[in-house]
């Protein structure tokens, strides 16, 4: 258990009540709003918590004042900051005098209702304050021109004399200890021109100010002054492979980094980096939002502004905000480098409303980059460890470079796809063996996890008929799939394993589960069958449903293949997992009972 957890309320009724009452009023619930929250599960996906622990999109301390009802001045104080950043854009855009004055109304009367009980994260009160402006005016983007303007002006640095003199300044004196190859020699360059991209990305106030002005070398110099080697500016450099010494060598393979841009201005110098590493070998996804947030860069700025443009000319676009996995991997597997995606969101940070592509893309990385204070609080400022490393990247009190990490949480699990193909691969040897052996070869397709919370017993059917199965058959090799099954596996994870050996050609004979199987089961462990498992069938199994259709496709490659068990036409009522379960998304709405009450 994490020991920096914040204490949830005890179990009272009425705090529970208030907590639920908490989520449903941010609309973050997904019982009350599935279309739009996340699932417990895929929040899984992302975060790690304990049973009695539910993730929430704010700090500990807003979570606590709003909760406890406590430190009132506290959540006063944040919503009005969120009222003076929200009212000057109604200044700003509207010029009309009658309309001015009444959509500044309309947002202070909405402002008023929301903050009354004080249950509102303040992140979630500028969202609906500021769709209320959109919603009115039609303006698709109030802050289109000055992101134009701020990524206009840092391309025109980044393109100066003076910056790729400064960028390319190399004092060997000032190098410890100098290399004496070639290879070592460029690892001390790039790891210098690292470092100083780095540094020049996190000052703010080249593009914030309003009296931009072109920089001179020796300003790049002294913005480029090497920053200190911090333990996590040495785990970030040694995980992208940059060495400050030129004597790494340590790079073993291309790594998968979800990159979560930010603000205008400081995206070219990020796009900059982002280039060199994809350089490198690694593939980098890009998130952007879904849409405006004031001056933070959307997915409408990647398509129309010319400076993002240059850097993604080459970039692989993911359109579709509901990837599954294996769509996911073989974009990964692509020639490409770059990949761009939308989080799904219009916050700085909002796991809860993340798009499925980009839970699935969090799950499938090796590491996670964030970018910017708004970032590094929704991250760092709460007791929540993570499925993955974070780090982030941003600026100190003094405007110098800040690395921060967050490791993931000690009892994280992740199967990578190569993970999951090394699994198959070794089931896949098990039956060659068999085969030589002259053994048929026999897979048993039955549910595992489609009855919720059943999982075990599940399991325990499969096994005890299996096993009365080996005694009857000579000769045979049964892969029975449950036995195969590790903690930390969804449905996805098994999927993805099982169709890889299910492709390969070596099942003779695929048998899926019957009724008449779960009967003979219970009979053998001399128990009646229980009322959630009557009249059950490999039919009522998402994942059955899905591997009939891949029988049916290796039938086809391979006609003296044989299957057995239900009628193929029945297989016809669950068609998709909820993301993360191990049942079909449809059976969430029959079983109340699995819901998060707290």
């Amino acid at each position: 258990m994490n020991q920096n957890k914040v204490e949830q309320p005890e179990q009272n009724p009425k705090k529970q009540a208030w907590i639920t009452n908490f989520f449903i009023e941010n609309h973050l619930d997904y019982f009350t709003y599935p279309e739009h929250a996340v699932s417990l599960e895929k929040v899984g996906f992302m975060v790690m918590t304990d049973e009695d622990d539910r993730y929430y999109p704010c700090s500990d301390r807003m979570y606590q004042a709003i909760i406890e009802k406590k430190e009132p001045w506290f959540i006063d104080e944040k919503y009005q900051e969120v009222l003076k950043r929200v009212l000057p854009i109604v200044s700003s855009q509207v010029s009309d005098k009658f309309e001015k004055k009444y959509l500044e109304s309309l947002i202070l009367i909405k402002y008023e209702h929301e903050i009354k009980d004080r249950l509102m994260i303040p992140s979630r009160l500028e969202k609906r304050l500021i769709n209320i402006f959109l919603n009115r005016t039609q303006i698709e983007d109030p802050w289109l021109e000055e992101k134009k303007e701020r990524n206009q002006y840092v391309s025109t640095l980044l393109n100066s004399p003076d910056f790729k003199k400064a960028l390319n300044d190399f004092d060997p004196l000032k190098i410890k200890k100098l290399p004496r190859t070639l290879t070592g020699l460029k690892q001390i360059a790039e790891y210098l021109a690292f470092t100083r991209l780095v540094s020049l990305a996190v000052k703010n106030d080249l593009w914030e100010s309003k009296k931009q002005h072109p920089l001179t070398r020796a300003d790049y110099q002294k913005i480029f002054k090497q920053p200190p080697l911090t333990h996590e500016l040495k785990q970030l450099l040694s995980f992208l492979d940059v060495s400050e010494s030129g004597h790494s060598g340590s790079f073993t393979k291309p790594k998968k980094i979800l990159w979560l841009a930010n603000q205008a201005g400081e995206v070219i110098i990020d796009l900059t980096i982002i280039s060199y590493l994809a350089q490198k070998g690694h593939k980098i996804i890009i998130a952007f939002k879904e849409g405006p947030v004031f001056t933070k860069i959307n997915c409408a700025d990647v398509r129309q502004d010319k400076n993002i443009n240059e850097y993604l000319k080459n970039a692989f676009f993911i359109q579709n905000n509901n990837l599954s996995k294996n769509e996911l991997i073989n974009i990964l597997r692509s020639d490409n480098h770059i990949f761009v995606l939308s989080d799904g969101t219009r916050e700085n940070v909002n796991l809860l409303l993340s798009s499925t592509s980009f839970i699935r893309a969090f799950k499938e990385v090796d590491i996670i980059i964030s970018r910017g204070r708004d970032q590094y609080r929704r991250f760092f400022d709460s007791h929540f460890q993570f499925t993955q490393d974070i780090f982030n990247i941003s600026s100190d009190k003094n405007d110098n470079i800040c690395i921060s990490l967050k490791p993931r949480h000690p009892d994280a699990i992740k199967f990578s796809y190569e993970d999951l193909e090394k699994k198959a691969q070794a089931i896949i040897d098990q039956m060659k063996t068999a085969k030589k052996q002259g053994k048929t070869i026999i897979f048993y397709s039955g549910i595992i996890g489609s009855v919720p919370g059943r999982i075990d017993i599940a399991k325990k059917i499969m096994l005890v008929f299996i096993q009365s199965l080996k005694k009857e058959l000579a000769m045979t090799f049964i892969i029975n799939p449950s036995e195969y099954y590790e903690k930390g596996m969804d449905a996805d994870d098994l999927m993805y394993m099982w169709e890889i050996v299910q492709q390969s050609g070596y099942i003779e004979i695929w048998r899926f589960q019957t009724y008449t199987d779960i009967v003979d089961s219970f009979k053998i462990m001399e128990q009646k069958v229980p009322p959630e498992w009557v009249g059950k069938d490999a039919t009522f199994s998402t994942g059955c449903t899905k591997e009939m259709k891949i029988a049916l496709e290796v039938q086809n490659k391979f006609p003296e293949m044989q299957i057995i068990g239900p009628a193929r036409d029945k297989f016809m009522r669950r068609e998709d997992y909820g993301m993360g379960k191990m049942h079909d998304q449809r059976l969430d709405n029959t079983h109340p009972s699995d819901s998060y009450t707290g």
